[in-house]
């Protein structure tokens, strides 16, 4: 299995990113996807996560309404537009296939994140 996540970088407070994160190595439609982010010092946390279908979505409050998860089966890709960005949102971005409403429970190893740095 394969996760590669890409799109991040430097972005002063306001401003907006899209990321993408490739999986391969498993079935990608049948398996839903979700975001994390480490912040430097700190625990990976879930960001937000959305079904096999893209039917349905979550996210985690400290988001809800300034990011958007979606996503291209046909490109076994996920995107995580984030707008409105805040200082507090600067750490390394990470994808996995989760089990949906578990989604600590990851189902493959981390593979490589993408920094996101914004400035104030």
């Amino acid at each position: 299995v394969q996760l590669q996540a890409s799109g991040g970088g430097l972005v002063q407070a306001g401003g907006s990113l899209r990321l993408s994160c490739a999986a391969s190595g498993r079935k990608f439609s049948t398996y839903a996807m979700g975001w994390f982010r480490q912040a430097p010092g700190k625990e990976r946390l879930f960001v937000a996560a959305i079904s096999w279908s893209g039917g349905s979505t979550y996210y985690a409050d400290s988001v809800k309404g300034r990011f958007t998860i979606s996503r291209d089966n046909a490109k076994n890709t996920v995107y995580l537009q984030m707008n409105s960005l805040k200082p507090e949102d600067t750490a390394v971005y990470y994808c996995n296939f989760v089990p949906w409403g578990n989604w600590y429970g990851v189902r493959s190893s981390w593979g490589q994140g993408t920094l996101v740095t914004v400035s104030s």
